[in-house]
């Protein structure tokens, strides 16, 4: 029996981008099989149709890629830009592959940032059901008082009026002049941390992802990039899949009250 698959997680196998991307590519009619526009839900046979993506072949590609780079400043987390901007890709140009980046680093922040071509890889990490906490070195101008260090942790209205999750915030250092903070977000929002300082008064002046989980940048060079380990990889999957059930759990509890 032919085991199909959709159209959107072929694309992610292949490498060609994230499957969250390639059902925006779907969406947006840049995907075809067979010659035809596809659709979301529309499943396909690896071996025998033809998947393009803007006009060329997609591939299976038989060697996963997963790096952990350190983006600098300046640099757009995405593959390209039509406006000719600077991307993180152009910082990997000794790896073969087609690699993505996985989640996002705004263009004025730096630090860690992981690539890899393996969708399924990548849509595990950046699932909203994935509880995988960042942490990042934040520093603001002015010193940052108890009060608005409470609202950080508890929650703060975003400008587009939705509240962020509870989040770990610690003071590394203050005076009157700035104050160093370690966020800890087990969500990702766009641009978030510095959206979640407006809301209390606060102007960020430099941001640096230092973690992912329990995986961290370390002494890795500004600009530089190396393979995730095995036993790195296997933390990441693990705790991804540890929050989906956990999160699992709580709605079968949930359901289990309402009996």
């Amino acid at each position: 029996m032919i085991e199909k698959v959709r159209v959107q997680k072929f694309i992610a196998d292949c490498g060609v981008t994230s499957r969250r991307k390639a059902e925006e590519l779907i969406e947006t009619r840049h995907v075809k099989v067979n010659g035809r526009i596809a659709k979301l839900g529309d499943k396909i046979d690896p071996k025998r149709d033809l998947v393009t993506v803007h006009g060329k072949p997609v591939r299976n590609t038989t060697e996963k890629v997963y790096i952990m780079i350190n983006k600098p400043r300046g640099y757009l987390t995405s593959v390209t830009d039509d406006r000719d901007r600077k991307c993180v890709t152009e910082l990997t140009k000794g790896i073969k592959e087609r690699i993505y980046p996985v989640g996002r680093l705004d263009k004025d922040s730096e630090g860690m940032l992981l690539m890899t071509n393996d969708g399924e890889f990548a849509n595990m990490m950046m699932h909203p059901r994935s509880k995988v906490g960042k942490t990042y070195r934040v520093t603001v101008r002015g010193k940052a008082n108890d009060e608005m260090i409470a609202h950080l942790i508890n929650g703060v209205v975003l400008d587009d009026g939705v509240k962020t999750q509870p989040c770990e915030v610690e003071v590394i250092t203050t005076d009157d002049q700035r104050t160093v903070l370690n966020f800890v977000l087990y969500e990702g929002k766009n641009r978030q941390i510095r959206r979640m300082c407006e809301a209390v008064g606060l102007k960020v002046i430099r941001l640096k992802r230092t973690a992912i989980g329990t995986i961290k940048l370390g002494m890795l060079q500004t600009g530089k990039w190396r393979e995730l380990t095995e036993k790195e990889l296997s933390k990441l999957r693990s705790a991804a899949l540890r929050s989906d059930k956990d999160e699992d759990s709580e709605d079968n509890g949930k359901r289990g009250k309402r009996r």
